[in-house]
């Protein structure tokens, strides 16, 4: 498994109450943003248990899903739904690094 499922998970931990912020305002934002964010914690581990081909087109669609990620809560924050913490950021762009790279 790689190390940043761990670093997912925490990222999933800290996202809880920025989802039910945005659900006040916009419900289909925070459902996107609860879809995406669990996707790439999902497909992380279905990566690690499958073989090349598929390991790749896992981590690949880990990755789109935390672009997915990243963009809503670049939403919700433009539309003033919530504030996103650095480090949630930072965490996203540490898996985000770590997924491009090894689906080069």
């Amino acid at each position: 498994m790689l190390r940043i499922y761990d670093v997912m998970l925490g990222v999933l931990q800290q996202l809880r109450p920025i989802v039910a912020s945005i659900a006040a305002h916009d419900a289909d934002l925070a459902r996107q943003l609860r879809r995406a964010s669990t996707s790439v914690l999902l497909n992380l581990a279905e990566g690690s248990g499958s073989r090349a081909g598929t390991r790749r087109q896992r981590y690949h669609d880990a990755l789109g899903s935390t672009e997915e990620t990243t963009a809503c809560l670049d939403a919700a924050n433009a539309l003033g739904y919530c504030a996103v913490d650095g480090t949630l950021r930072d965490a996203l762009g540490r898996i985000a690094a770590t997924l491009t790279k090894i689906t080069r």
